[in-house]
């Protein structure tokens, strides 16, 4: 399903009067084939069109690209849903237009006029709208039955186990040490790094300078939930674009840049964190060479928060902290390296006493915020969603794989 995330729609209202970029497409051949998808032809007069309305919306960074991309899928959706017999009558079409524009507060007509100050004929966006109509009418129909949800997935998911968040991003890390006397040094570091937008020249720098456990994969992370995220560094990662890098972040002992990779929202948003269950060991010697070999060590010796008791055993109490809190009220840096582990795993990304002392940091728990009269119903629906939006996908994939797709 073609789907513009609302995040991104808001931009409209403030769209007209602003000049666009010139898209690179020669007058000449405007309306001759640019791609045949099947024999079916999409123009360079559509390109352009649709180019235009993905910039007016500013839902994609390289417009002319994803432009191409959007109408091969659209070819490819409305032949299927023809195959399948699905015609959208004009009355849907329109009301899906209306319902459409209702989203940034418009009419249908300021919206069409919004578009039409920026060079998108109403056509274009009455084609936008009938293939995404077609496309749900088709995936309802053909997948709609196997995607029934059990009451124990329910339960999963009420109970925090469940996977899906209404956004989830891809990040990378970089997370500098600062010891005493190199604090200018690496502040000065941090705010060259927070100016790049490539990201291989990120990745360099977080295998140069990160001390995380990342720095080998150029400090890539994987899909997170933002939910999972400390709750202050939520709203300055979810207002990057994809290549952009926050501002140097203060933590302990460190500073902390993020660069967006990617961004997604998806139908369901899983129950929030009500605390979190962490332990942490500290070791002396920071991080030199022997003290990492130390954690290494000890990581592969513990399983679970309950074993590090007995490593502890005849030490000063003060060397094991194990604490239960809600997620405002963890420190920042233990709060962003506990919501990338699962319960059981470490890390040794962190330090105290000026860089003098590794913490190692385990995940215990996670108990999730489940309020008594959450509704089940509401729930199903929304891995119902998710599972159709995942056949859909893979649905399109494999139209993709078959179909013969020719570039002009």
């Amino acid at each position: 399903m073609q789907v513009i995330p609302a995040r991104f729609f808001r931009s409209i209202i403030c769209a007209a009067g602003v000049a666009l970029a010139p898209v690179a497409l020669a007058a000449q051949g405007l309306f001759s084939p640019a791609i045949l998808v099947d024999e079916m032809v999409i123009t360079n007069y559509e390109i352009q069109q649709r180019a235009r309305m993905i910039e007016a919306l500013n839902s994609g960074t390289d417009p002319m690209n994803l432009a191409r991309e959007q109408l091969v899928d659209d070819r490819l959706r409305l032949q299927a849903a023809r195959d399948a017999g699905i015609e959208p009558t004009e009355e849907e079409v329109r009301d899906g237009m209306a319902e459409f524009a209702q989203r940034g507060n418009l009419s249908l007509e300021q919206f069409v006029e919004v578009l039409g100050q920026n060079g998108v004929e109403e056509q274009t966006f009455h084609d936008f709208v009938r293939a995404g109509f077609a496309w749900r009418q088709l995936v309802q129909q053909r997948f709609q039955a196997r995607t029934t949800v059990t009451d124990e997935e329910i339960d999963r998911a009420l109970s925090g186990t469940g996977t899906g968040s209404n956004v989830r991003v891809l990040l990378s890390e970089i997370i500098i040490p600062i010891r005493p006397g190199t604090e200018a040094q690496v502040q000065n570091l941090a705010e060259r790094i927070s100016g790049y937008r490539s990201t291989a020249e990120f990745s360099s720098a977080a295998r140069e300078y990160s001390a995380t456990a990342t720095r080998g994969e150029g400090g890539r992370l994987p899909w997170q939930d933002l939910s999972d995220l400390p709750p202050v560094l939520r709203p300055l990662v979810i207002g990057l674009t994809p290549g952009e890098v926050t501002a140097p972040i203060p933590i302990q002992g460190a500073v902390a840049l993020f660069q967006m990779r990617q961004i997604e929202e998806t139908g369901y948003a899983a129950p929030e964190v009500a605390s979190v269950d962490y332990a942490a060991y500290y070791m002396a010697g920071g991080r030199s060479a022997e003290t990492l070999a130390q954690a290494r060590v000890l990581a592969s010796k513990v399983d679970r928060c309950d074993d590090l008791y007995a490593f502890a055993k005849g030490q000063p109490a003060e060397v094991l902290q194990r604490e239960s809190l809600p997620p405002s009220e963890l420190p920042t840096d233990v709060a962003y390296e506990l919501s990338k582990l699962d319960a059981g795993e470490v890390s040794t990304a962190l330090t105290r006493a000026n860089g003098q002392t590794l913490m190692f940091l385990m995940l215990c728990s996670r108990t999730p915020e489940v309020t008594a009269d959450a509704d089940r119903q509401q729930v199903s629906i929304g891995l119902r969603n998710q599972r159709l939006n995942q056949m859909a996908e893979a649905y399109l994939a494999q139209l993709r794989a078959n179909a013969h797709i020719v570039e002009k």
